[in-house]
């Protein structure tokens, strides 16, 4: 990343207070799971080791049920409003990675092996449609208009996260993929779900639609963001940043948008990524110089710069929300902005 893209605000008190909000609904929810299901759950989140042994360890920084509390917050109404929307969220984000995982064939994440290779295909594929079933009851036990249309919102992101997911490995199986099909791709498979976070507690709060609306399209802008810096971590980013090794995404022959914006500008080096990409060796210094060749075609710098240019979308839609004018509704917005620059600025 260039230095201008440094993180401008700590927001881990932001996350940490999410967390903390957050954790007890989301471990009372999984605790209704199950025994067997609950196990994988709890060693997938990061609560119990191998054996079921409780634990002290994190699951990831809590992006999408912050975005969801702090939506809530912003259109004026109590956090405790939004927190069964960002367990839902939360819920669907690691069915999501729990499949994710057995489909990439990744053996670890945040630096742990992955649930599947613990449990084997079958839980890990079970544990993960216990959650996203979990995440629905969670709305739908509301029993509020609000709840159903929680649910309604989450129900639609999930069919276009799959969607997403089903593009993404049908990619792999292509030599090349067009751009447009690439950014369609990451708004299905991680813009869909930020959107719904974003949103969520807004629809639970009964906020007017086009606040939703709003919100909706700040997260979607977000969402792709987070995709694209994703994308870049994949080739360039550092095993003890990211978890996976060095090359991850070339190496699985994922069709990034770093790589689809490398082919679709033409010229010697993507023609030379091209040969490449359609070479089936595994050696290291085949991935090492697809990476320089996307650079050089300006597949890194593309995505550095839609990134920023996303999240500068995502800004204006949070600016013209008409979002609540009380000083926690002005500040949780205010977090809100802070949370998506350091999405953005996530540093390689």
């Amino acid at each position: 990343m260039t230095a201008e893209m440094l993180p401008h605000r700590d927001v881990t008190p932001i996350l940490d207070r999410a967390r903390e909000l957050t954790d007890p609904a989301l471990r009372h929810a999984v605790s209704g799971l199950a025994p067997q299901m609950r196990r994988v759950a709890g060693y997938h989140l990061g609560w119990l080791d191998a054996n079921g042994e409780e634990q002290s360890s994190s699951h990831g920084k809590g992006i999408r049920y912050t975005l969801a509390l702090l939506g809530t917050e912003a259109v004026g109404a109590p956090v405790t409003t939004g927190i069964p929307g960002g367990v839902a969220v939360e819920l669907i984000h690691n069915f999501s990675l729990l499949h994710d995982d057995l489909m990439d064939g990744d053996k670890e994440r945040h630096h742990r092996a992955t649930a599947w290779t613990i449990f084997g295909s079958s839980a890990a594929i079970l544990g993960g449609v216990a959650l996203l079933t979990l995440a629905e009851e969670v709305l739908l036990d509301l029993g509020t208009e609000a709840g159903a249309a929680a649910a309604a919102l989450l129900t639609k992101s999930t069919a276009r996260l799959v969607t997403g997911q089903t593009d993404d490995l049908e990619f792999e199986t292509r030599a090349s993929v067009p751009l447009d099909e690439c950014i369609r791709m990451a708004g299905n498979k991680t813009a869909a779900l930020i959107s719904a976070s974003a949103a969520i507690g807004a629809v639970l709060a009964g906020a007017p639609a086009h606040t939703v609306t709003a919100l909706s399209e700040f997260g979607e802008h977000l969402g792709l963001a987070f995709q694209l810096v994703d994308d870049l971590l994949g080739i360039w980013g550092t095993p003890e940043l990211t978890g996976k090794p060095v090359l991850a995404d070339l190496r699985a022959g994922k069709k990034t948008l770093p790589v689809s914006a490398a082919l679709h500008a033409g010229g010697p080096a993507a023609d030379e990524l091209a040969t490449l990409l359609a070479e089936t060796n595994d050696e290291h210094d085949r991935f090492a110089r697809e990476a320089e060749l996307i650079e050089a075609a300006g597949g890194r710098q593309w995505t550095i710069a839609e990134a920023e240019r996303q999240l500068t979308l995502a800004g204006q839609q949070l600016a013209g929300a008409g979002l609540a004018d009380t000083p926690r509704a002005r500040q949780a917005t205010d977090e809100l902005s802070a949370v998506a620059d350091f999405v953005v600025r996530r540093q390689l």
